[in-house]
């Protein structure tokens, strides 16, 4: 019989004790809820996170983000462990760009390079050329033949706006991410009337018109980053609101807004994300599962345009 989870005000001291005896390191993306961050050993994007996991020597890797990301980091480092707090913390960007239906588009362009954002499944990476990240899709597409053309799957608003940066036309897969697509413009607008020296920090993952608005497109990370050297005394933050936990402690004397929905609500929270709490993540070191297991065939597969994206990216 599984022992009782630990009453909450004992719950990180138990997850550290769970974690040496594991030899595991905890991995926290950045929207995932500020309680998991704070027992993390490891904060950051889902690449970042999994390239750091890789070079440890921890045997165990527990990934609080969500299906995908914990693929990632099995890929990277197939003899360590992988857990996953809650199975079904999936992600509507990945499940849209099924393994069977992007080959069937493949199939139809036959010419292009095919080009995925990480933000998808294993599956899908296996059939792609070359992976990238928020943060470098705009520097690997510049450095792709200029007599190619491009297939870049699954977020389309983020593919329309490396669109824009590069000037290369793309062919997209029509997916989007529901965080991202939910945010309201007529908030934002209101926003930037009630706070006029705030500056506008957006993902790129955001639909068009809301990057219009924005003074800074950046990666999670790089939108972190712009909170800490931008001199301005105040940020309106167009990405999921898990990172102004990360904000507000590297910059305390600044201030930072979050957009709501468009119908009022706070739904620009991942649903998926937040599926990980601190009682699965102790449950989960406890019992050792879920545990993210993965065909070797496929993972190889997977892991070359990953391999490639690192090569052009030194």
């Amino acid at each position: 019989m599984a022992p009782p989870c630990p009453p909450p005000a004992e719950l990180a001291a138990a997850i550290a004790a769970l974690k040496r005896e594991r030899k595991a390191v905890i991995l926290a993306h950045y929207y995932q809820d500020p309680a998991i961050q704070d027992v993390a050993d490891f904060i950051g994007d889902s690449l970042e996170l999994s390239r750091k996991a890789a070079a440890t020597d921890a045997e165990v890797i527990v990934f609080c983000g969500v299906h995908f990301m914990a693929e990632t980091a099995k890929i990277l480092s197939p003899d360590k462990t992988v857990l996953l707090p809650d199975l079904e913390a999936g992600c509507t960007l990945a499940d849209a760009c099924p393994a069977d239906g992007f080959a069937a588009f493949r199939a139809e362009h036959p010419d292009h390079i095919v080009v995925s954002y990480i933000n998808c499944s294993a599956a899908v990476k296996a059939q792609s050329d070359l992976i990238c990240t928020s943060s470098n899709a705009v520097d690997l597409v510049n450095q792709l033949p200029a007599d190619r053309p491009i297939l870049f799957a699954p977020d389309q608003n983020l593919g329309r706006w490396v669109q824009r940066q590069s000037g290369r036309e793309l062919t997209l897969w029509p997916g989007s991410c529901i965080v991202h697509e939910t945010f309201s413009e007529q908030a934002l607008l209101q926003l930037k009337l009630e706070h006029p020296q705030a500056e506008v920090l957006a993902h790129p993952e955001c639909q068009q018109h809301l990057l219009d608005l924005a003074d800074f497109i950046g990666s999670t990370s790089k939108l972190l980053h712009r909170a800490e050297a931008s001199p301005a005394p105040s940020f309106i933050v167009l990405t999921e609101p898990g990172i102004l936990h990360q904000m507000r402690k590297a910059v305390p004397g600044k201030q930072f807004y979050e957009v709501p929905g468009a119908d009022g609500c706070s739904c620009n929270a991942c649903p998926y994300m937040r599926l990980n709490t601190l009682e699965k993540l102790w449950r989960c070191l406890q019992t050792m599962q879920p545990e993210i297991v993965m065909d070797e065939n496929l993972r190889q597969r997977a892991l070359a345009p990953i391999q490639k994206m690192l090569e052009m990216s030194r």
